[in-house]
């Protein structure tokens, strides 16, 4: 097990490397100087050419990427160009709001998919099934735009019993983790149905019902653990997509998250912050993908296995 950790924390290492390397070239061959947007494009050249010489823009790019990852290393992401604070700061801030946002929606999405999960595949095809496999195909089709939308019209602005703006409170999270985990309950419930049908049909559950062992028990103590590893996938998959910055939603809900920060310093081109925001991003995703590849090993010895450890 210990192989295979350090295999996988060597991988995620060079993923990261080339994550900055990839995102520092894309930046500097964009068109628009950073420097000029900042002026307004009212200075003069003489003022132009003392602010990149400040700002280090000047420099070679070689000679610019190395100070980025030494400083990156020890956590120093450079300084927001209009913000005029550590991009560190500001990424810490919007997480905690993206973090929160992601934590309760992946609670709500869990709940609801393994609900209907199990239920459309202990009932497979009666009535139930169909109702729930209905829902399903009809919350995957449904746009996150409109169904943001719908909700903020109807209870919001008709009945205002919920925020439709911001994050200052908990209530104002309800319509933004409502919209996301509708969108993620609609294909998880169809993938953990599946899977739970395919291990329904295993000679263990075969043995467990010939021993008296009630259904309820059956799903929840042999079905269930053995169709953990899709579920470990589901939730790194979700957590992945909400943590990253759900730019869409929080943009709608005016929420100051990673992903209405990303917006505003491309919109800005403010490079630092950007550069931050896809380092930041790419290392929370990192850890989440290192900690499913771990949970694996220790729910599937095979996944160790598969991954080149053999003792």
């Amino acid at each position: 097990m210990i192989k295979y950790a350090l295999e996988r924390i060597l991988q995620s290492l060079i993923v990261l490397l080339g994550v900055t390397l990839i995102t520092f070239i894309l930046l500097n061959v964009v068109p628009g100087d950073p420097v000029v947007i900042m002026l307004d494009k009212r200075a003069d050249q003489q003022t132009i050419d003392r602010v990149r010489h400040e700002l280090g823009l000047d420099r070679p790019l070689t000679t610019q990427y190395v100070d980025f990852l030494a400083k990156a290393v020890r956590g120093d992401l450079g300084k927001s160009y209009f913000k005029n604070r550590p991009v560190t700061e500001l990424l810490t801030k919007a997480f905690s709001s993206t973090a929160k946002l992601g934590l309760l929606t992946l609670g709500v999405s869990l709940i609801l998919s393994i609900s209907m999960g199990i239920l459309a595949a202990v009932f497979r095809g009666t009535l139930i099934d169909k109702v729930i496999m209905f829902f399903a195909m009809l919350f995957m089709s449904l746009p996150g735009l409109w169904i943001a939308m719908v909700l903020q019209l109807i209870l919001g602005v008709r009945l205002g019993w919920l925020p439709i703006s911001g994050n200052s409170t908990i209530q104002h999270y309800v319509l933004p983790v409502l919209v996301l985990a509708i969108g993620y309950a609609g294909g998880a419930s169809r993938l953990i149905r599946n899977n739970i049908i395919d291990s329904l049909g295993q000679d263990y559950v075969n043995t467990a019902r010939s021993k008296g062992v009630p259904e309820f028990f059956v799903v929840m103590q042999h079905v269930l653990k053995n169709a953990a590893i899709p579920i470990v996938t589901l939730i790194g998959i979700q957590l992945r997509s909400v943590l990253g910055g759900a730019m869409i939603i929080e943009t709608i809900f005016s929420m100051h998250g990673l992903g209405k920060l990303a917006i505003d310093a491309i919109n800005s081109r403010d490079m630092p912050l950007i550069q931050g925001n896809v380092v930041y991003t790419a290392v929370v995703f990192v850890i989440i993908n290192l900690a499913v590849d771990l949970v694996y090993g220790l729910l599937d010895p095979r996944v160790r296995l598969a991954g080149g450890e053999r003792t």
